[in-house]
C-alpha cells in the first residue's frame, strides 16, 4: 500500500507528540493505579491514549480503534482500517523511571498492519515501517541479522518470565538478555541488536502490531509460541506468546522450545522432573 508523505508525516507528527507526552510525567510524580492483578496504568498512558484517538482519526472519523486504555466496542471489525495503539508499552518500567518503554501504533487495512511505529521517547528511538517499503531507524533502513544457529545467539526476553520461565535452563546455548517493553524488544530484534525475542505470555494486539511489520520488513519473522501465525483484528486480540527471528533462527528457535510450551500448557514440568 501506498501512502502520501502527507499523511506518512501527519502520523509520525502524532507519535512524537505522544512521546512528548510521556516524557513530561516520565521521571516525575505521578498518579498510577492498579487496573487489574499486576497490571499498572498510569496518568501518561489515559493522557496519550485521549490524544492519539483524537488525532488518528481526526481525518477520518470511520476509522477503527483498538487500544490497551479504551473500552473495545468491536465496531473495529466492520471497519476496512483500524488503528491499534498502546500509548504506553512497557508501563512498570516507565512508572519506574527505566527507559525501556514505548509508543506503539499501528494502522491495519483489511487485518494486515500496513504502517507501524514504535517510538522510545527516553532514548530517542523512533522505529518505522510502511508495507513494501522497508523499516527505518530515523531514516536508516533496517535489517534484521540473526545468528546462524542457536549457539551464542542474543536472545531478548521479558525479566519477570525470564524467571518465572527458568528460559536460561530450556537455552542454555544462548545469551538471555532481559530487559522491559514487548514493542521496543521486538523493535531491537528488527534492528538487528538482538538475534531473536522469545515469551510464552499472553500478549494482545496493541502489543505487538506495530513491532510485526516492523520486523516483516526488516526480514525477520514471528509467530505465536507455537508456530501458528500471528492473525490481528480477530474478536479477541489475544495470543499465545511469540517468538520472532530472522527465518532459519526462527525455526531453530521454535524446534527447541516448542516440547516445553506444550507441556507448560498442559500443565507440566516444562523442564522434566529435575529442571533441567
Amino acid at each position: 500500500m501506498r501512502f502520501e508523505e502527507a499523511e506518512l508525516d501527519r502520523v509520525r507528527d502524532a507519535v512524537l507528540e505522544a512521546g512528548r507526552i510521556a516524557m513530561r510525567f516520565f521521571g516525575k510524580k505521578h498518579e498510577r493505579w492498579e487496573k487489574g492483578p499486576g497490571q499498572i496504568v498510569t496518568e501518561a498512558d489515559l493522557a496519550i491514549d485521549r490524544y492519539l484517538h483524537a488525532t488518528l482519526r481526526r481525518e477520518r472519523a470511520e476509522d477503527g480503534w483498538l487500544s490497551e486504555e479504551t473500552v473495545d466496542d468491536r465496531h473495529r471489525l466492520e471497519r476496512r482500517r483500524v488503528w491499534v495503539v498502546d500509548p504506553i508499552d512497557g508501563t512498570r518500567s516507565f512508572a519506574e523511571g527505566v527507559p525501556e518503554f514505548a509508543v506503539s501504533v499501528a494502522l491495519l487495512v483489511e487485518n494486515r498492519p500496513v504502517l507501524g511505529f514504535v517510538y522510545n521517547p527516553a532514548k530517542g528511538e523512533l522505529f518505522e515501517a510502511v508495507r513494501g517499503a522497508g523499516a527505518r531507524l530515523h531514516g536508516r533502513s533496517l535489517r534484521a541479522r540473526g545468528a546462524s544457529s542457536l549457539a551464542g545467539a542474543r536472545i531478548c526476553a521479558s525479566r519477570s518470565e525470564s524467571r518465572r520461565r527458568n528460559f536460561a535452563a530450556l537455552l542454555p546455548q544462548v545469551e538471555l538478555v532481559t530487559l522491559g517493553s514487548l514493542a521496543y524488544k521486538l523493535a531491537l530484534v528488527a534492528a538487528g541488536r538482538f538475534d531473536a525475542y522469545m515469551s510464552w505470555r499472553r500478549t494482545n494486539d496493541w502489543d505487538i502490531a506495530a513491532a510485526l511489520l516492523l520486523l516483516e520488513e526488516a526480514g525477520a519473522v514471528a509467530s505465536d509460541a507455537s508456530g501458528e501465525p500471528l492473525l490481528l483484528n480477530r474478536p479477541e486480540p489475544v495470543h499465545g506468546g511469540i517468538l520472532a527471528a530472522p527465518p532459519a533462527l526462527h525455526a531453530e528457535l521454535l524446534a527447541a522450545t516448542a516440547g516445553a510450551y506444550a507441556s507448560m500448557r498442559a500443565g507440566l514440568p516444562a523442564l522434566g522432573p529435575s529442571g533441567a
